[in-house]
């Protein structure tokens, strides 16, 4: 099946010269078995654009399994050469991920660059990333992506040719490539130790000011850097391309009875993400996994909803996060013509919240719904604090809900506090003070 999908006449002066400007790309997917996922090539389509290509022929096929040598088939390979002359594309994606051996093969046989699955969502982080530990990962990642790569058929790749005058030591021109890759790879890994040694001191610093940490997931493009610019009122980057967010951006967010809990914004996910590239954002997912309420959000117009939610579980099982409390929040309610609502469990815990983080309808029940979850994990309790302890009683009202402070004859305070479970771990923590409990 070939598909020309140029129609940039229907489309508005400013898209359509980003359009022209843009790499016109040939994208190439394969079903393999009876059902065709039509799904998944949409969401291929706007993998492309959101990297900058200009799709401008989609081109399927029915395989039983990959070929071996060139993935598609000798067939496909003729029609994608044909496509190519007709459009004057000069890259090819292909909608899978294929082995160095086979994008070589297509490489020399359609005389254009290829890339496929894996490549592209490296290309896209290499956009999106602008802290200096994300440009790191990125690259990491990019590198041990291209060092299995390094087969490709050009003449200074080739194996040195012996001969007169040309025998002797020295290394050819790929173990070099080889040998670069793999010291710019090793300092690499070194530079993000020393990062992420420093991001877990900072990590230790703030447990000492104990403050919740609240993290949106969900799939790519299901409205969290929205909903994240609704609810913290910040202006974070959105827009309708996939992983417009990569590094993790946080806020505070005031709630009426809980108080102070830190909002992060995270990356999305996406179906068929390699476990190696989990690693290309493994900033963003730590502040998911060391949260303490995840909510995560579904775009509820999407027909895949369902698959997309199963995605987003498989992820934070791999990174350890699926035991974290969540709360589903069905977003793009606009889409839609539902109401909003919200829906409780046997328990009465709220476990479902539906909204538009684009109009602002039921983000309401989402607040009530976060400052419930941790209501529900206040504690209270009395403490004796003595007359010579002036700052910790002063930093106490920082950290804790004091409802009640009577202070004794002998001048020490009495206090009824009430907070979460951090706060009193925080209390108890002070080196220079253990807190008495009040009769």
């Amino acid at each position: 099946m070939q598909e020309i999908t140029d129609k940039s006449h229907l489309k508005d002066p400013i898209t359509a010269v980003a359009e022209q400007s843009a790499e016109k790309t040939v994208l190439v997917h394969l079903h393999f078995g009876r059902i065709k996922d039509e799904e998944s090539l949409s969401e291929f389509d706007l993998l492309a654009r959101s990297a900058g290509a200009h799709p401008v022929a989609i081109i399927t096929g029915t395989r039983r399994s990959p070929d071996p040598g060139l993935f598609i088939g000798k067939g496909k390979v003729d029609e994608i050469r044909q496509v190519l002359e007709q459009t004057g594309s000069t890259l090819v994606l292909i909608n899978h991920a294929i082995t160095p051996v086979q994008e070589r093969n297509l490489e020399r046989a359609l005389k254009c660059r290829v890339l496929d699955r894996t490549g592209l969502i490296l290309d896209i982080f290499a956009q999106r990333a602008h802290s200096h530990e994300g440009k790191l990962q990125v690259e990491l990642a990019q590198l041990r992506h291209l060092s299995t790569r390094l087969v490709r058929g050009w003449t200074h790749l080739e194996r040195q040719k012996g001969g007169i005058g040309l025998r002797g030591p020295g290394e050819t021109q790929l173990e070099t490539d080889r040998r670069l890759i793999g010291v710019r790879i090793k300092a690499l890994r070194s530079r993000l130790e020393k990062v992420r040694k420093r991001r877990f001191e900072r990590r230790k610093s703030r447990h000492k000011v104990p403050v919740e940490t609240v993290s949106l997931v969900g799939y790519t493009n299901a409205g969290k850097s929205t909903l994240f610019n609704r609810l913290t009122g910040a202006e974070v980057y959105q827009a309708d391309k996939l992983f417009a967010t990569l590094d993790p951006t946080m806020r505070r967010l005031e709630l009426p009875n809980a108080g102070r809990v830190i909002l992060a914004d995270t990356v999305g996910f996406i179906s068929h993400l390699p476990h190696s590239l989990v690693e290309a954002f493994q900033s963003t997912l730590e502040e998911v996994s060391g949260a303490s309420l995840l909510l995560h959000v579904v775009d509820i117009a999407s027909d895949r909803r369902d698959e997309n939610i199963e995605q987003v579980n498989e992820v934070l099982a791999e990174i350890e996060a699926s035991d974290v409390p969540q709360i589903l929040v069905y977003n793009k309610l606009d889409l839609t013509g539902r109401s909003p609502g919200l829906e409780r469990d046997e328990q009465g815990t709220i476990k479902k919240v539906t909204l538009s983080a684009q109009t602002g309808v039921g983000v309401e029940l989402l607040m009530q719904a976060i400052d419930e979850h941790f209501s529900r994990l206040r504690i209270r309790q009395r403490v004796l604090i003595p007359v010579a302890e002036g700052g910790l009683r002063a930093r106490i009202f920082q950290h804790f809900n004091v409802v009640q402070e009577t202070m004794q004859d002998n001048g020490d305070w009495l206090m009824v506090l009430e907070g979460n479970q951090a706060d009193v771990a925080w209390l108890n923590r002070q080196s220079d003070f253990s807190p008495s409990m009040a009769d």
